[in-house]
């Protein structure tokens, strides 16, 4: 029989309630592919929670163990996770939000691809946004998979994966839709903890991304659930984060990454132009705006100039005997 790597799944969890907890748990425990351990990393959660993790830890010993930092301080997200890594003893690295769940092959799908592709340090899929988790035909229609930025199911080279989400024309893998190899997550320094929040899952993958060939499967085998007690949305009601707007986590992350880009002696002329563009906003502020402005007036002025010349001349043509084509 040939074996099976063992899989170290990681949920850290702060104040995570019970039922979306239990839910993430048991999507574990349904997975196909059974070699699998499951460390519950608690954050310093006053809550419930707390004791849901050492009754799963209890009961299955072999199989679960309950973790958390000294003094039960909460120390942040990364933090969390860097603790979880520390403590991992499997071959490969899955992380699941503790409101979010697995489909039931997601480990057997992405642990066969990291089989088979030896050179591959990380493997991903489209992350299923998931507000229609409440059942609502309003939300169910809102549902939707991440863009990928490229054709999936193939094996993308360093950078491309992190220019593309820096241009804006992919999105970044989703925390629970990748499973790692733990030789690369140690190799690059795991987590940062000075990202407690915001932007601290983008910050392992572009380390991962910047150095690393990663493979993109097609399909969708994580539920990213939405919904308003979440970390991103709670973020957005406070004002530190927006998905569409310049906002300081955004700025801390970019700030860190060409920090960490400099120090690692990344030549890429690309990523480093999709960087600077990125910052630009930021540091630049009057000058991006203008250049927006110019950029929204060159596209109506090419569709004015398109309506008024290639649709007149396209009917010319059409309409004309032979001898005037």
């Amino acid at each position: 029989m040939i074996s099976q790597p063992t899989v170290t799944v990681i949920i850290i969890f702060l104040n995570a309630g019970e039922t979306f907890f239990r839910e993430a748990i048991e999507s574990v425990f349904a997975q196909t592919y059974d070699n699998w351990e499951l460390l519950l990393v608690d954050d310093g959660s006053t809550d419930i929670s707390t004791e849901i993790a050492r009754q799963y830890a209890h009961k299955c010993p072999g199989k679960v163990r309950y973790l958390e930092h000294s003094g039960h301080l909460n120390r942040g997200m990364s933090a969390a996770r860097n603790l979880g890594i520390k403590h991992a003893s499997g071959e490969y690295i899955a992380f699941l939000d503790a409101d979010d769940l697995w489909l039931p092959e997601k480990l057997a799908k992405q642990v066969a691809i990291l089989d088979a592709h030896p050179e591959v340090a990380m493997v991903y899929s489209s992350t299923w946004m998931w507000h229609g988790w409440t059942n609502k035909p309003e939300d169910l229609k809102r549902d939707r998979g991440r863009a990928l930025g490229v054709h999936p199911d193939c094996l993308v080279s360093p950078p491309t994966i992190l220019t593309l989400c820096l241009e804006g024309k992919a999105e970044s893998p989703g925390v629970c839709g990748a499973t790692i190899r733990r030789e690369t997550i140690q190799a690059v320094g795991g987590y940062e903890d000075s990202f407690r929040g915001m932007f601290d899952d983008q910050v392992l993958f572009a380390k991962i991304c910047a150095r690393s060939p990663v493979f993109v499967a097609s399909g969708h085998w994580d539920l990213y659930r939405q919904h308003a007690s979440s970390c991103c949305h709670v973020a957005k009601a406070d004002g530190t984060y927006d998905i569409f707007k310049p906002n300081v986590s955004h700025q801390h992350y970019l700030d860190w990454l060409e920090q960490y880009l400099s120090a690692e002696g990344m030549r890429d002329t690309d990523v480093w132009r999709a960087l600077q563009t990125s910052l630009a906003r930021y540091r630049y502020p009057v000058r991006y705006q203008l250049l927006n402005i110019c950029r929204y007036w060159q596209k109506i002025y090419r569709k004015l100039v398109r309506i008024v010349w290639i649709k007149p001349l396209h009917l010319v043509i059409e309409n004309s005997n032979g001898d005037r084509a």
